[in-house]
């Protein structure tokens, strides 16, 4: 009789699979950033709300438009739509500027907004789930070395490109076009999802910021339990992902969000039927 219904249920899979999987594929755009509200350093140079900087963000905006989205996902949690809704209705009637907004630096406002509002949209669409780890949790263990010198790597990759950028010698555009490079994507992926999985027999460090319950550690694969820590947070925004979509039924999003999730989420959005991931630099070209 079991056999019977494991083999009912085997030949009823493809035709429920089928059902499952949405008619038309949904585009979703993934833009990664390094935070605009962290950049300034309080000289003239790094102030997001500079005139020159304006006008960068402003292309940034501009080529993302060309994707013509009818949903735009930024990196703040469900329950936080009634602000988010509350402040883009008082932005894009002209009753406040971003500059108004507290955080109205970052990148939530300043293309988000922008392109919602060129879009004629009727706001933007959280879709975080916070829960905060710090690199720094992960300081010790056999082969750390490993871990740290990568680690390092990409400190030295990217701490001079930020730095150019709130000297003015390279513009916010030409750094999210290279921090949106599939070489510096795969540099921030493999360090959170991969690297770490080497360190083994150490202990968390007391100092290192961690907002998740993580309740009972298997110290003799430290650096695993240090990934599922950062996956567990993304497996949470790509289920925000897929049930706000489903709610709002958009086709063509444009996903905004801190670069070192893009990895993880262009994986997961790539085994989805459901979605057709598109090319960002295509448009930050």
């Amino acid at each position: 009789m079991m056999k019977k219904l494991l083999l009912s249920w085997v030949l009823c899979l493809p035709v429920t699979l089928l059902f499952a999987q949405q008619s038309e594929k949904t585009e979703i755009l993934l833009v990664g950033f390094d935070h605009l509200s962290q950049l300034s350093n309080d000289t003239p140079e790094s102030d997001v709300f500079s005139t020159k900087k304006q006008q960068e963000i402003k292309a940034i905006v501009a080529k993302l438009n060309q994707f013509h989205p009818d949903a735009i996902f930024v990196e703040y949690e469900p329950k936080e739509q009634q602000k988010l809704d509350s402040l883009y209705q008082l932005y894009q009637s002209g009753k406040v500027k971003l500059s108004d907004i507290e955080y109205g630096a970052s990148e939530t406002y300043q293309v988000g907004f922008r392109l919602a509002k060129v879009n004629k949209l009727k706001g933007v669409l959280g879709i975080d789930h916070y829960e905060s780890t710090s690199q720094s949790l992960l300081n010790n263990g056999k082969n750390f070395e490993l871990f740290k010198k990568e680690l390092m790597k990409l400190m030295q990759t990217a701490r001079p490109l930020k730095k150019r950028v709130q000297q003015d010698s390279l513009s916010i555009y030409e750094y999210i076009q290279i921090m949106n490079k599939p070489e510096m994507i795969q540099m921030t992926h493999r360090l959170l999802f991969n690297l770490p999985a080497y360190v083994i027999n150490g202990k968390f460090s007391e100092s290192g910021t961690n907002t998740v319950d993580i309740g009972s550690i298997d110290e003799n694969y430290i650096g695993a339990e240090y990934i599922t820590l950062f996956y567990n947070r993304n497996l949470k925004i790509y289920s925000n992902i897929l049930n706000t979509q489903l709610e709002y039924k958009s086709k063509r999003i444009i996903l905004i969000m801190g670069q070192l999730h893009i990895g993880v989420l262009q994986d997961l959005l790539e085994e989805n039927p459901n979605y057709s991931i598109i090319n960002t630099l295509e448009y930050l070209d």
